[in-house]
């Protein structure tokens, strides 16, 4: 293309926006300014009176105003938790107080660094509110100040786990976690054959402890015989999909067997535990870790609690105090972390007030109800559950029994608008190809179902997964094949949608906390 005609077309462009600039101000009262960028010959024009009113707009209007294509399909995830049942054992319905503190105007504080030794200006009422997280964190599990200590700033739990690792275990020290695929989680050091998965096994040498594959429960001796070989210098209890409560103090025993620090990791558990309805890790643990969105309903974010005080005395008479503190904080910041989420600190803080109150504490016997009422139904229908029960929130469902794999269960419940997720099972060689169903009974627990409200859950689960059984038949081994029936089969599309809008109608009749519309 000639250069010379390129620079003419831009020259002839260049002259006539001068022109319409200048007609505009010549005939009106507004002002405009007019700014060339000479290297590429775009202009900007503003109108200082428009801008202001778009500014205001944008800056004080609402979101269905100023963005109503976004808040479209913000209300459709709405309508889709008010019209489906939430049975993801991690997931629950958070209360109107937590959303006002998560839209606050703490949103916009810079705070990094501890109370009072921050490295921002401004944090007067910032250090009021995460000193009064900080107690009601310690005031929700029972504990003394000069006992424990806690960190609130974590983002979340796996940020809060590598916290803890990073402050006390340092790199390459070595950490013993239960394993993925028996019912761990990803950051107590999970990895395969081939491949370091989580960011925990790659920066910290990690070993796993295993479930019996008959019993589906943790085989604490074989446990003790590895740590006596692997010599960890800390030892992980904590769940990701295990539904037993865990012995803590066996866990202590096999930790100072080994000279390691213990931890536990109660994000599933935490609102239980809180409640007092199930065993609590504070009795025996060194250190403890926290989400605070699951069962304990408040924000998505985490908390680190350690001890603090005396450790033990030495022969000598000298007393050997915990160095938790300065490390783990550090390690949260700066050492992983940036400024802290203000908004979600105040949310915890009443997120752990609400869990002191007796309301709080039989929803969590409600919660635990509801999953053992679950897991018999479920039993009484010819499931296989492993463990064979449940003492907490959550229960996990074996679909190899029954023909299915955990993804087919998976998708015929998404498709009849019940939520949960496909889970590895004790014996399952690969994570992703899981035989099972984790579900969970917190979020159908804070719309208010109860015993007998479940009874008809399991109704809805059993009609779900024996109409995947009948895709099966036709689809073949394939996911892919089981999808496309789902979709092009005639019969089967009604039979999904028949029951899916039954399963709707049932829970719409379910209040739902939060905003009406979003």
């Amino acid at each position: 293309m000639n250069i010379g005609i390129v620079r003419g077309f831009f020259r002839d462009i260049t002259r006539r926006i001068n022109t319409h600039i200048s007609q505009i101000v010549s005939g009106s009262t507004q002002e405009l300014q007019a700014t060339r960028h000479r290297n590429n010959n775009i202009f900007v024009v503003r109108n200082f009176n428009t801008t202001a009113i778009m500014s205001n707009a944008f800056l004080n209007g609402n979101l269905w105003d100023t963005d109503p294509e976004l808040f479209e399909i913000i209300k459709k995830e709405k309508q889709r938790q008010a019209s489906g049942l939430e049975m993801i054992a991690s997931e629950n319905f958070t209360s109107v107080p937590v959303l006002q503190c998560l839209s606050s105007c703490l949103h916009n504080k810079y705070s990094e660094g501890m109370p009072h030794q921050r490295y921002y200006g401004g944090n007067e009422f910032i250090d009021e509110i995460e000193i009064m997280a900080q107690q009601r964190s310690l005031e929700a599990y029972r504990l003394k100040s000069e006992d424990w200590g806690v960190n609130v700033q974590p983002y979340s739990g796996s940020p809060a786990n590598f916290a803890v690792y990073t402050g006390i275990v340092e790199p390459h020290g070595r950490i013993m976690g239960l394993d993925l695929p028996d019912g761990g989680h990803l950051t107590h050091g999970f990895f395969t054959a081939t491949k370091k998965i989580s960011a925990t096994s790659i920066f910290f040498e990690s070993m796993p402890y295993k479930v019996d594959t008959k019993t589906g429960l943790i085989d604490y001796d074989k446990l003790a015989e590895t740590a006596r070989l692997f010599k960890p210098r800390l030892i992980i209890a904590g769940i990701s999909c295990y539904s037993r409560c865990l012995d803590y103090k066996r866990f202590r025993q096999i930790a100072d067997e080994n000279g390691a620090i213990l931890m536990a990791d109660m994000a599933h558990i935490s609102g239980l535990v809180a409640a007092g309805v199930i065993p609590s890790p504070f009795d025996v643990c060194d250190i403890v870790t926290t989400t605070t969105h699951k069962t304990l309903r408040g924000p998505r974010a985490g908390v680190i609690f350690y001890r603090k005080g005396v450790r033990s005395v030495n022969a000598k008479g000298e007393k050997i105090m915990y160095d938790f503190e300065n490390k783990i904080n550090q390690a949260v910041f700066p050492g992983l972390q940036g400024g802290p989420h203000n908004h979600a600190i105040a949310a915890i803080a009443t997120a752990m007030k609400q869990a002191t109150m007796p309301e709080f504490v039989e929803y969590q016997r409600q919660v635990i109800k509801n999953a053992q009422r679950l897991c018999e139904g479920l039993k009484s229908r010819g499931y296989e559950i492993a463990t064979g029960g449940t003492d907490v929130h959550l229960v996990l469902v074996d679909m190899r029994n029954g023909g299915l794999t955990g993804a087919r269960a998976e998708r015929i419940l998404e498709l009849c608008s019940i939520a949960c997720n496909k889970n590895t099972v004790p014996g399952d060689k690969s994570a992703l190809n899981p035989s099972g169903i984790r579900l969970g009974t917190p979020a159908l627990t804070t719309r208010g179902l109860k015993e007998t409200d479940i009874d008809r859950v399991v109704d809805y689960i059993d009609q779900a997964l024996k109409l995947a059984q009948e895709i099966t038949k036709i689809s073949g081994p394939k996911l892919v094949d089981f999808n496309k029936v789902t979709v092009e089969n005639a019969d089967i599309k009604t039979k999904i949608n028949n029951l899916k809008e039954d399963i709707e109608t049932y829970s719409r009749s379910f209040s739902l906390p939060g905003y009406e519309t979003y």
